[in-house]
C-alpha cells in the first residue's frame, strides 16, 4: 500500500509546500530552473523538509533524466554506472540521498562528471556541508539551506491530507492540530505518517460519523505504535538534543544514556564527537577552556578508533562536559556583534588600526596613531578598536564563573569604566 506521504508528493514547483526563500516568486533556485541554467548544488537542511521532492520536480520541470542513489547503499562502482549512462544522455542529473555518508573516495568519483557537466548533480544532506562534503566538490557545487516547515506550511500538509481521504470516501475532522506539529517537528513526512497512522487506528461509529483528529487520540495512538512509527529513524535528532540538553542540564547520568542510546542504534561515532566539540565551546567556553581541548581530543580518537572501542572515549568527553561548569558567554558575544553587524553593516575600519603595506596608504594615513600594545607596561595602553558610533559597545559579558570573574576583574582594572565591566 502506497504511503499517504508518497502520494501526496508535490509534483510541480506550484504544489511543492515551504521554501519560499528558495522557490517562491522570486526565489533564486526557481529563477535558475526557470532558466533552465542549472548547477549542481548540495540541498541542506533536516530530514522531512521536501529535499528529495525538490530534486525531483527540477528534473521534471527541466525534463531531465534523473537517476538517483542513497549513499547508505551504493558506492564508487554504482556512481560510475550512473556517470557511464549519463554519457548517452543530454543534462542528466543525479541526486544523492544522504550524500555526507560517502566518504573522500566515493565523493572524489564524482568530481570528474560534475567538473564536464556529465551530469548536474544535487545531493542532500542533513549535516553541514562544510564538514562532510570535500571541498573540490564542494567548490562545485552551490549549497541552498532548507528550513523546517512553520506552522502555517504543516496546516496546508494536514489540509491535503484531508481533503485526500475525503476524496477516498473517508471523511476525517481535525480538531486540535497541536499534537500533530509537537510530534511532526517540523518534518512533513512524520507528520503525514502520524495522520495516517491514526486514521488507520481509528474506526468511526458508522460511515456519516468523521474521523477525529485531536490532541489527546494523536497522543495516544502514536504512543502505543512509537516503534512503527520511528522505524525510519527519525528520533535521530530527538535523542541527540536530549544527549546536548543532559549535558547543559550537567547531568552526567542522563548523558551517558543517550549516548549508549545512540551507540545502540548505530549512529556515526565522529557525529556524536562533533556535537561535544561544538558544545564545549557553545555551552562551556572560556569558563573551562580544558572542555574544547579535550572535546577536540576526542574527536581525534574517535576518527582513529572507531567502534567498538570509541564508545569509551566518548563517555569519557560526555561525562567530563556534563560535569563541568557552564558558560554561553562567548556564545552570545558573537550573537550580539553579529545583531549589531547586521544592524549597522559594514562600518569602517577605524584609520590607526588598519594595515599600512603601501606608501599610498601610509601617506593617507593608514595606521597612525596606532599604539602597540607590547610597547607599554602590562602589554596594554587604552585605544579604540571598533568603528565610529559603536565605541563603548559590549557584546562580550563574562558569565559568573570563577575563571570568567577573574576575566571580568582583568577586563575592568585594565578599561575602568568604558565598557561598564
Amino acid at each position: 500500500m502506497t504511503p499517504l506521504a508518497e502520494i501526496l508528493r508535490p509534483q510541480s514547483l506550484d504544489e511543492y509546500i515551504g521554501q519560499g526563500h528558495l522557490v517562491g516568486e522570486g526565489g533564486v533556485l526557481r529563477q535558475l530552473i526557470e532558466s533552465g541554467n542549472l548547477p549542481s548544488m548540495i540541498l541542506w537542511g533536516p530530514p522531512g523538509i521536501g529535499k528529495t521532492t525538490l530534486a525531483m520536480i527540477i528534473s521534471r520541470t527541466l525534463h531531465r533524466p534523473f537517476h538517483t542513489l542513497s549513499a547508505i547503499s551504493s558506492g564508487v562502482k554504482e556512481v560510475r554506472e550512473v556517470i557511464n549512462a549519463a554519457q548517452q544522455e543530454e543534462g542528466a542529473i543525479l541526486f544523492i540521498d544522504e550524500i555526507h555518508r560517502f566518504n573522500k573516495a566515493q565523493q572524489d568519483s564524482l568530481l570528474g562528471a560534475v567538473e564536464r557537466g556529465t551530469i548536474t548533480l544535487i545531493g542532500a544532506t542533513t549535516e553541514n556541508p562544510s564538514f562532510e562534503v570535500i571541498s573540490a566538490l564542494l567548490s562545485r557545487c552551490q549549497v541552498y539551506v532548507l528550513k523546517e516547515f512553520g506552522e502555517e506550511d504543516m496546516r496546508r500538509l494536514i489540509a491535503s491530507a484531508v481533503r485526500h481521504y475525503a476524496g477516498q470516501g473517508i471523511a476525517v475532522e481535525v480538531k486540535e492540530a497541536e499534537a500533530l506539529m509537537r510530534i511532526s517537528g517540523g518534518d512533513a513526512r512524520k507528520l503525514l505518517n502520524a495522520i495516517e497512522l491514526v486514521v488507520n487506528r481509528s474506526t468511526p461509529n458508522n460511515q456519516n460519523t468523521p474521523i477525529v483528529l485531536d490532541n489527546q487520540n494523536v497522543t495516544a495512538v502514536i504512543q502505543q505504535n512509537l516503534a512503527y512509527y520511528d522505524k525510519g529513524g527519525e528520533m535521530h535528532y530527538d535523542v541527540i538534543s536530549a544527549f546536548i540538553k543532559s549535558m547543559r542540564g550537567s547531568d552526567p547520568n542522563g548523558a551517558v544514556y543517550w549516548l549508549a542510546r545512540m551507540i545502540a542504534g548505530g549512529e556515526d561515532p565522529l557525529f556524536i564527537a562533533r556535537r561535544m566539540l561544538i558544545f564545549a565551546s557553545e555551552d562551556i567556553g572560556n569558563a573551562n577552556p580544558n572542555a574544547l581541548l579535550l572535546a577536540n581530543a576526542t574527536f581525534d580518537a574517535v576518527s582513529k578508533i572507531g567502534y567498538p572501542e570509541c564508545r569509551i572515549n566518548l563517555s569519557q568527553c560526555a561525562c567530563y562536559l556534563a560535569c563541568s561548569v557552564k558558560s554561553n558567554a562567548t556564545y552570545m558575544a558573537l550573537a550580539n556583534a553579529e545583531e549589531a553587524v547586521k544592524r549597522w553593516g559594514d562600518l569602517p575600519v577605524p584609520l590607526h588600526i588598519r594595515n599600512a603595506p603601501t606608501k599610498l596608504m601610509k601617506n593617507l594615513g593608514y595606521g597612525d596613531g596606532y599604539k602597540y600594545a607590547h610597547d607599554y607596561a602590562g602589554n596594554f595602553t587604552e585605544q579604540e578598536y571598533l568603528p565610529q558610533g559603536l565605541e563603548g559597545s559590549r557584546f562580550y559579558e563574562p558569565g559568573n564563573t570563577p575563571r570568567e570573574n577573574e576575566t571580568r576583574n582583568g577586563l575592568r582594572v585594565r578599561w575602568g569604566q568604558k565598557y561598564g565591566y
